[in-house]
Protein backbone atom coordinates (compact mmCIF):
# COMPACT_ATOMS: atom_id res chain seq x y z
CA UNK A 1 0.00 0.00 0.00
CA UNK A 2 3.06 2.24 0.72
CA UNK A 3 4.26 1.54 -2.76
CA UNK A 4 1.25 2.10 -4.35
CA UNK A 5 0.61 5.71 -2.27
CA UNK A 6 2.08 7.71 -5.03
CA UNK A 7 -0.97 7.21 -7.25
CA UNK A 8 -3.33 5.57 -4.84
CA UNK A 9 -5.78 8.65 -4.79
CA UNK A 10 -5.81 7.72 -8.35
CA UNK A 11 -5.83 4.34 -8.86
CA UNK A 12 -7.66 2.82 -5.48
CA UNK A 13 -10.91 4.53 -3.96
CA UNK A 14 -14.35 4.12 -3.53
CA UNK A 15 -15.64 5.26 -6.75
CA UNK A 16 -12.37 3.93 -8.76
CA UNK A 17 -10.75 0.81 -7.98
CA UNK A 18 -11.58 -1.30 -4.69
CA UNK A 19 -9.44 -4.41 -3.79
CA UNK A 20 -10.11 -7.12 -2.03
CA UNK A 21 -9.19 -10.67 -0.52
CA UNK A 22 -8.72 -14.25 -2.86
CA UNK A 23 -6.19 -16.68 -1.88
CA UNK A 24 -3.65 -16.28 0.50
CA UNK A 25 -5.24 -12.88 1.22
CA UNK A 26 -7.71 -12.81 3.98
CA UNK A 27 -8.88 -10.58 6.70
CA UNK A 28 -5.08 -9.76 8.56
CA UNK A 29 -4.06 -8.64 5.01
CA UNK A 30 -7.25 -6.48 4.55
CA UNK A 31 -6.67 -5.02 7.88
CA UNK A 32 -2.84 -4.02 7.72
CA UNK A 33 -3.78 -3.10 3.60
CA UNK A 34 -6.81 -1.07 4.80
CA UNK A 35 -4.98 0.54 8.07
CA UNK A 36 -2.08 2.04 6.01
CA UNK A 37 -4.72 3.51 3.27
CA UNK A 38 -6.20 5.27 6.36
CA UNK A 39 -2.74 6.58 7.63
CA UNK A 40 -2.14 7.74 4.08
CA UNK A 41 -5.02 9.31 2.61
CA UNK A 42 -6.50 10.48 6.44
CA UNK A 43 -10.34 8.93 5.38
CA UNK A 44 -12.64 6.62 5.93
CA UNK A 45 -14.19 4.81 2.74
CA UNK A 46 -15.48 1.75 1.31
CA UNK A 47 -11.84 0.59 0.06
CA UNK A 48 -11.19 -2.65 0.63
CA UNK A 49 -13.44 -4.90 0.94
CA UNK A 50 -13.53 -8.23 3.29
CA UNK A 51 -12.72 -5.80 6.42
CA UNK A 52 -13.55 -6.65 9.89
CA UNK A 53 -16.86 -6.71 11.62
CA UNK A 54 -14.99 -3.82 14.16
CA UNK A 55 -13.63 -1.63 11.20
CA UNK A 56 -16.75 -1.70 8.48
CA UNK A 57 -16.80 -5.35 7.19
CA UNK A 58 -19.97 -6.87 6.34
CA UNK A 59 -21.62 -9.88 7.67
CA UNK A 60 -21.83 -12.84 5.30
CA UNK A 61 -18.85 -11.86 3.21
CA UNK A 62 -16.77 -14.52 4.48
CA UNK A 63 -19.12 -16.70 3.57
CA UNK A 64 -20.92 -15.04 0.08
CA UNK A 65 -18.86 -16.69 -2.66
CA UNK A 66 -19.87 -20.51 -1.29
CA UNK A 67 -23.27 -19.08 -0.46
CA UNK A 68 -23.53 -17.49 -3.92
CA UNK A 69 -22.46 -20.37 -6.07
CA UNK A 70 -25.31 -22.31 -4.21
CA UNK A 71 -28.08 -20.18 -4.59
CA UNK A 72 -27.16 -20.26 -8.40
CA UNK A 73 -26.75 -23.92 -8.58
CA UNK A 74 -30.19 -24.67 -6.76
CA UNK A 75 -31.77 -22.14 -9.60
CA UNK A 76 -30.62 -23.73 -12.40
CA UNK A 77 -31.51 -26.88 -11.19
CA UNK A 78 -34.90 -25.88 -10.27
CA UNK A 79 -35.38 -24.97 -13.93
CA UNK A 80 -35.05 -28.72 -14.50
CA UNK A 81 -37.26 -29.50 -11.90
CA UNK A 82 -34.73 -30.49 -9.72
CA UNK A 83 -33.65 -29.40 -6.33
CA UNK A 84 -29.80 -29.76 -3.95
CA UNK A 85 -32.46 -31.99 -1.54
CA UNK A 86 -31.32 -35.45 -1.61
CA UNK A 87 -28.17 -34.96 -3.99
CA UNK A 88 -24.54 -36.34 -3.55
CA UNK A 89 -21.94 -33.14 -3.82
CA UNK A 90 -18.22 -33.19 -4.06
CA UNK A 91 -16.30 -29.89 -3.37
CA UNK A 92 -13.15 -28.93 -4.53
CA UNK A 93 -10.82 -26.97 -1.73
CA UNK A 94 -11.46 -26.36 1.90
CA UNK A 95 -10.72 -22.76 2.16
CA UNK A 96 -13.98 -20.17 2.26
CA UNK A 97 -15.69 -20.56 -0.80
CA UNK A 98 -15.83 -24.73 -0.08
CA UNK A 99 -16.56 -24.50 3.30
CA UNK A 100 -19.07 -22.07 3.26
CA UNK A 101 -20.86 -23.51 -0.40
CA UNK A 102 -20.66 -26.83 1.78
CA UNK A 103 -22.42 -25.05 4.45
CA UNK A 104 -25.34 -24.11 2.33
CA UNK A 105 -25.56 -27.35 -0.17
CA UNK A 106 -26.13 -28.58 3.34
CA UNK A 107 -28.50 -26.03 4.27
CA UNK A 108 -30.40 -26.89 1.46
CA UNK A 109 -30.92 -30.48 1.85
CA UNK A 110 -27.37 -32.09 -0.33
CA UNK A 111 -24.93 -34.46 1.19
CA UNK A 112 -21.13 -33.53 0.64
CA UNK A 113 -19.47 -36.42 0.48
CA UNK A 114 -15.63 -35.10 -0.31
CA UNK A 115 -13.56 -32.02 -0.27
CA UNK A 116 -9.79 -31.54 -0.67
CA UNK A 117 -6.85 -29.38 -0.10
CA UNK A 118 -3.76 -28.99 -2.43
CA UNK A 119 -2.31 -31.88 -0.61
CA UNK A 120 -5.14 -34.71 -1.42
CA UNK A 121 -8.81 -35.40 -0.67
CA UNK A 122 -11.27 -36.63 1.80
CA UNK A 123 -14.30 -39.44 1.25
CA UNK A 124 -16.73 -39.45 3.75
CA UNK A 125 -19.58 -41.71 2.54
CA UNK A 126 -21.48 -40.12 5.72
CA UNK A 127 -21.21 -37.09 5.06
CA UNK A 128 -18.64 -34.64 5.47
CA UNK A 129 -18.76 -33.44 9.32
CA UNK A 130 -18.59 -29.52 8.53
CA UNK A 131 -17.76 -28.61 12.16
CA UNK A 132 -14.27 -30.98 11.75
CA UNK A 133 -12.94 -29.40 8.62
CA UNK A 134 -14.06 -25.87 10.17
CA UNK A 135 -11.57 -26.37 13.10
CA UNK A 136 -9.30 -28.07 11.42
CA UNK A 137 -9.09 -25.07 8.72
CA UNK A 138 -10.04 -22.17 10.16
CA UNK A 139 -8.34 -22.96 13.91
CA UNK A 140 -5.93 -25.60 13.86
CA UNK A 141 -4.50 -24.22 10.30
CA UNK A 142 -3.82 -28.37 9.55
CA UNK A 143 -4.39 -30.61 6.44
CA UNK A 144 -7.29 -31.54 5.44
CA UNK A 145 -5.28 -35.92 6.05
CA UNK A 146 -6.28 -35.12 9.78
CA UNK A 147 -9.61 -35.03 9.16
CA UNK A 148 -9.42 -39.32 9.05
CA UNK A 149 -7.89 -38.88 12.63
CA UNK A 150 -11.43 -37.41 13.59
CA UNK A 151 -13.62 -39.85 11.60
CA UNK A 152 -12.23 -43.19 10.87
CA UNK A 153 -14.93 -44.51 8.57
CA UNK A 154 -12.94 -41.59 6.03
CA UNK A 155 -10.89 -42.02 3.44
CA UNK A 156 -8.38 -39.99 2.12
CA UNK A 157 -5.83 -40.11 -0.65
CA UNK A 158 -2.88 -37.72 -1.99
CA UNK A 159 -3.59 -36.22 -4.60
CA UNK A 160 -6.00 -33.62 -5.11
CA UNK A 161 -7.28 -34.08 -8.49
CA UNK A 162 -8.85 -37.61 -7.85
CA UNK A 163 -11.70 -35.89 -5.77
CA UNK A 164 -13.48 -36.08 -9.48
CA UNK A 165 -13.50 -39.51 -9.45
CA UNK A 166 -15.94 -39.86 -6.93
CA UNK A 167 -19.29 -40.51 -8.28
CA UNK A 168 -22.02 -37.41 -7.26
CA UNK A 169 -24.68 -35.48 -8.55
CA UNK A 170 -23.36 -32.42 -8.25
CA UNK A 171 -19.53 -30.98 -8.83
CA UNK A 172 -18.66 -27.94 -7.11
CA UNK A 173 -15.10 -27.11 -8.02
CA UNK A 174 -14.06 -24.86 -5.40
CA UNK A 175 -10.02 -24.77 -5.29
CA UNK A 176 -8.25 -23.27 -8.31
CA UNK A 177 -7.90 -22.68 -12.38
CA UNK A 178 -7.64 -25.47 -14.68
CA UNK A 179 -8.74 -28.40 -12.18
CA UNK A 180 -11.45 -30.22 -13.65
CA UNK A 181 -9.51 -31.09 -17.27
CA UNK A 182 -11.06 -32.96 -20.21
CA UNK A 183 -10.39 -36.75 -18.34
CA UNK A 184 -12.33 -35.73 -15.37
CA UNK A 185 -14.94 -33.69 -16.87
CA UNK A 186 -15.34 -37.00 -18.92
CA UNK A 187 -15.43 -39.10 -15.67
CA UNK A 188 -18.01 -36.70 -14.29
CA UNK A 189 -20.55 -37.74 -17.01
CA UNK A 190 -19.63 -41.05 -16.85
CA UNK A 191 -20.47 -41.25 -13.03
CA UNK A 192 -23.71 -39.54 -13.96
CA UNK A 193 -23.29 -35.91 -12.50
CA UNK A 194 -26.58 -33.79 -13.35
CA UNK A 195 -24.62 -29.85 -12.55
CA UNK A 196 -21.49 -28.15 -12.29
CA UNK A 197 -20.76 -24.96 -10.34
CA UNK A 198 -17.89 -23.32 -10.56
CA UNK A 199 -16.46 -21.43 -7.42
CA UNK A 200 -13.52 -20.93 -8.66
CA UNK A 201 -12.12 -18.64 -11.13
CA UNK A 202 -12.23 -20.49 -14.19
CA UNK A 203 -11.59 -24.27 -12.45
CA UNK A 204 -12.78 -26.03 -15.21
CA UNK A 205 -11.05 -26.19 -18.73
CA UNK A 206 -12.26 -25.21 -22.23
CA UNK A 207 -12.45 -28.85 -22.92
CA UNK A 208 -14.19 -29.76 -20.04
CA UNK A 209 -16.94 -27.00 -20.34
CA UNK A 210 -17.23 -28.09 -24.08
CA UNK A 211 -17.99 -31.74 -22.35
CA UNK A 212 -20.07 -30.51 -19.44
CA UNK A 213 -21.95 -28.67 -22.68
CA UNK A 214 -22.27 -31.26 -25.39
CA UNK A 215 -23.44 -34.13 -22.21
CA UNK A 216 -26.25 -31.65 -21.39
CA UNK A 217 -25.24 -30.99 -17.42
CA UNK A 218 -26.11 -28.42 -16.04
CA UNK A 219 -22.88 -25.85 -16.02
CA UNK A 220 -22.53 -22.36 -14.09
CA UNK A 221 -19.56 -20.78 -15.10
CA UNK A 222 -17.55 -19.11 -12.70
CA UNK A 223 -17.95 -15.51 -14.03
CA UNK A 224 -21.77 -16.23 -12.91
CA UNK A 225 -22.12 -18.32 -10.26
CA UNK A 226 -19.27 -17.06 -8.27
CA UNK A 227 -20.32 -14.18 -8.52
CA UNK A 228 -21.50 -13.62 -4.61
CA UNK A 229 -18.08 -12.83 -2.88
CA UNK A 230 -17.68 -9.26 -5.14
CA UNK A 231 -21.87 -8.60 -5.07
CA UNK A 232 -21.61 -8.87 -1.05
CA UNK A 233 -18.11 -6.71 -1.13
CA UNK A 234 -20.58 -3.99 -3.25
CA UNK A 235 -22.84 -4.63 -0.27
CA UNK A 236 -20.27 -3.95 1.89
CA UNK A 237 -19.42 -0.59 0.32
CA UNK A 238 -23.20 0.56 0.57
CA UNK A 239 -23.39 -0.16 4.08
CA UNK A 240 -19.53 2.13 4.39
CA UNK A 241 -21.52 4.81 2.54
CA UNK A 242 -24.79 5.21 4.79
CA UNK A 243 -22.45 4.48 7.71
CA UNK A 244 -24.94 1.87 8.77
CA UNK A 245 -24.75 -2.17 9.41
CA UNK A 246 -27.06 -4.73 8.10
CA UNK A 247 -27.73 -8.08 9.97
CA UNK A 248 -26.67 -11.21 8.66
CA UNK A 249 -30.13 -12.38 7.35
CA UNK A 250 -30.78 -8.62 5.65
CA UNK A 251 -27.04 -9.64 3.82
CA UNK A 252 -28.02 -13.01 3.04
CA UNK A 253 -31.52 -11.95 1.38
CA UNK A 254 -29.75 -9.58 -0.80
CA UNK A 255 -26.91 -11.64 -1.74
CA UNK A 256 -29.82 -14.78 -2.98
CA UNK A 257 -31.82 -11.91 -4.77
CA UNK A 258 -28.46 -11.08 -6.48
CA UNK A 259 -27.67 -14.67 -7.57
CA UNK A 260 -31.06 -15.16 -8.98
CA UNK A 261 -31.14 -12.26 -10.88
CA UNK A 262 -27.70 -13.08 -12.04
CA UNK A 263 -29.11 -16.48 -12.93
CA UNK A 264 -32.01 -15.18 -14.53
CA UNK A 265 -30.27 -12.71 -17.14
CA UNK A 266 -27.67 -15.07 -18.54
CA UNK A 267 -30.00 -18.08 -18.96
CA UNK A 268 -32.81 -15.60 -20.72
CA UNK A 269 -30.20 -13.78 -23.02
CA UNK A 270 -29.25 -17.32 -24.03
CA UNK A 271 -32.52 -18.76 -24.81
CA UNK A 272 -33.29 -14.93 -26.75
CA UNK A 273 -30.31 -15.37 -29.12
CA UNK A 274 -30.66 -19.22 -29.66
CA UNK A 275 -28.41 -21.12 -27.07
CA UNK A 276 -30.89 -21.78 -24.67
CA UNK A 277 -29.32 -23.47 -21.70
CA UNK A 278 -25.54 -22.42 -22.25
CA UNK A 279 -25.40 -20.57 -19.38
CA UNK A 280 -21.47 -19.69 -21.09
CA UNK A 281 -23.17 -17.88 -24.01
CA UNK A 282 -25.65 -16.11 -21.67
CA UNK A 283 -23.54 -14.79 -18.72
CA UNK A 284 -21.20 -13.40 -21.50
CA UNK A 285 -24.25 -11.97 -23.87
CA UNK A 286 -25.79 -10.92 -20.70
CA UNK A 287 -22.77 -8.79 -19.47
CA UNK A 288 -21.62 -7.33 -23.01
CA UNK A 289 -25.16 -5.98 -23.62
CA UNK A 290 -25.39 -4.58 -20.10
CA UNK A 291 -21.99 -2.53 -21.04
CA UNK A 292 -22.54 -1.69 -24.79
CA UNK A 293 -26.19 0.43 -23.47
CA UNK A 294 -24.06 1.78 -20.69
CA UNK A 295 -21.15 2.76 -23.63
CA UNK A 296 -24.31 4.20 -25.88
CA UNK A 297 -25.56 5.93 -23.29
CA UNK A 298 -22.59 7.50 -22.73
CA UNK A 299 -22.17 8.69 -26.57
CA UNK A 300 -19.69 6.05 -27.55
CA UNK A 301 -20.09 4.22 -30.31
CA UNK A 302 -20.29 0.29 -30.53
Amino acid sequence: MSELYDGVSKHIGADTDVPAGDIGVGAREIGYMYGQYKRLQNEYTGVLTGKGLTYGGSLVRTEATGYGMCYFVQEMLKDKGQSFAGKEVIISGSGNVAIYGAEKAIQLGAKVVAMSDSSGYIYDGNGINLDTIKRIKEVDRERISTYVDSHPTAIYKEGCNGIWTIKCDIALPSATQNEIDKASAETLVKNGCIAVGEGANMPSTPEAVEIFLNNKVLFGPAKAANAGGVATSALEMSQNSMRYSWTFEEVDAKLKDIMINIYKDSSSAAKEFGYEGNLVVGANIAGFIKIAKAMSAHGVAY
